[in-house]
């Protein structure tokens, strides 16, 4: 084990534990080999609900609404969580997950592609977590952008990509280059859109917290 292994070891265990219908569904996704967010995302978007206490979300990727239902937990009773998923076999587990949590009220899940969806909002968001399918985030962000709301905050998870990105484009397999080379343009534009203040963190898969500027 590493030295940041073991740092990032000691640190998770000084978390305290999310509620047990919370820890349950968490264990079942590893054991499923269901990708969700880590426990350092998750610490980091616990302090960033508590700072924003924001009234309306926008996820998008559900899977099977882990993270959804994480945020419903530690932000505000009245906040409402709209999230969109398009792959067809996830969609019932994270309906089923919210119907078992109670949280229906609160939780809106649009099908489908973010591409075709995200156009239709017309809300303001308080807070967008970003966590689909990570060649898109690119193309996402123009509509992102529209939606996010004044002193808004974006999170985009998963954007160092197990460390490929920092990675010769010649040194990443074939398959994954698009992915690279959208990624990097991704986070250029975050760090130079004027709209925006944004720090990239390495903790977790790395995490971009982006904040919109007052007008």
């Amino acid at each position: 084990m590493t030295e940041d292994e073991r740092f990032k070891v000691y640190i998770n265990s000084l978390d305290r534990e999310n509620p047990l219908w919370l820890e349950e569904l968490e264990t079942d996704a590893r054991r499923e080999c269901i990708p969700i967010i880590r426990r350092e995302t998750q610490s980091l978007l616990r302090v960033l609900l508590a700072m924003r206490r924001p009234e309306k979300i926008l996820e998008i990727g559900t899977a099977i609404g882990f993270s959804a239902l994480f945020m419903s937990q530690y932000a505000p009773p009245d906040c409402h969580i709209t999230t969109i998923e398009k792959y067809e076999k996830r969609i019932p587990a994270a309906r089923e997950n919210f119907r078992k949590a109670g949280r229906e009220d609160r939780i809106t899940l649009l099908e489908g592609d973010a591409c075709r969806i995200l156009p239709e909002l017309m809300e303001s968001y308080d807070f967008i977590f970003m966590d689909g399918a990570k060649g898109q985030y690119i193309h996402f962000l123009p509509e992102v952008l529209r939606l996010l709301g004044e002193n808004g905050i974006l999170v985009s998870d998963n954007v160092l990509q197990d460390g490929e990105l920092i990675q010769s484009r010649f040194a990443v397999t074939r398959r994954n280059r698009t992915i690279h080379e959208r990624m990097r343009e991704y986070l250029y534009e975050l760090k130079h859109n004027e709209a925006l203040e944004t720090v990239i963190l390495t903790l977790g898969d790395g995490t971009a917290v982006s904040v919109r500027k007052q007008v």
